[in-house]
């Protein structure tokens, strides 16, 4: 189990039911919370980190149905269903209302820890790669070379290079669009925000940027000329 994935809400209007999960639950390593019903439950959710909640089906104020209808509508992390009721109707529409697994009272508390551990597992799994996607979105890279449009950092094979703002906006251009050649109209006009009328200024740029990222400018790796068309980011294998 991973540790930072560990936190369970029980939402049982049975007192003995919840505590004694609960105290299972905590000997197992987890960190538990409770409430009795869903108006209880929405609260909780709100106030603790919870990765995992154990819901009762059938409760006062508010059932446990309506409770994960809501909860859906701002949080992704896995919820079981508990129900006196084994029809396959109650699961089907349990499942269908943003559960992710049932289970059928009564149940043994290594059944329920079975589905909890796997639950968290894909929960854990899904977050990892959630956070990974994230980083992608503003990290690009090209062989040793990675630009940071978070930290407006360009680094070279790990060491920090450090470009004036013009150049990290072409060197940004190409790096997102990596094997696409830019005319230096179009540089120009996506750099400036205005129409190209001399373009001059791009080759020069360019130069420099080579000069910073390139360990033989006069060969380089990264930033390629196509003559006569304009200028890309080459692909890496």
């Amino acid at each position: 189990m991973d540790e930072k994935f560990n936190h369970v809400l029980i939402v049982e209007d049975d007192k003995e039911i919840r505590e004694g999960l609960e105290i299972y639950l905590q000997s197992q390593g987890y960190q538990v919370f409770q409430a009795a019903d869903g108006v209880e439950g929405l609260e909780m959710i709100e106030k603790e980190e919870i990765h995992l909640a154990i819901v009762d089906v059938m409760m006062p104020r508010m059932d446990g149905i309506t409770m994960t209808v809501k909860l859906r509508e701002k949080h992704d992390f896995p919820v079981i269903f508990l129900s006196a009721k084994s029809e396959d109707v109650d699961k089907i529409l349990g499942l269908n209302m943003g559960a992710d697994d049932y289970v059928t009272k009564p149940f043994t508390p290594m059944e329920l820890l079975a589905r909890v551990n796997s639950q968290l597992r894909r929960y854990s799994r899904f977050m990892k790669q959630l956070g990974k996607q994230e980083r992608a979105d503003h990290i690009h890279v090209v062989g040793g070379l990675e630009i940071n449009e978070e930290t407006v950092e360009v680094t070279v094979d790990g060491e920090l290079v450090k470009l004036t703002p013009i150049e990290y906006k072409i060197l940004l251009l190409l790096m997102k669009n990596p094997g696409r050649v830019f005319s230096a109209e179009e540089i120009y006009e996506r750099v400036w925000n205005e129409r190209a009328i001399n373009t001059d200024t791009i080759m020069v740029h360019v130069r420099n940027i080579r000069e910073k990222i390139e360990i033989n400018p006069k060969e380089p790796k990264y930033l390629k000329v196509v003559w006569g068309v304009g200028y890309k980011i080459e692909k890496q294998a």
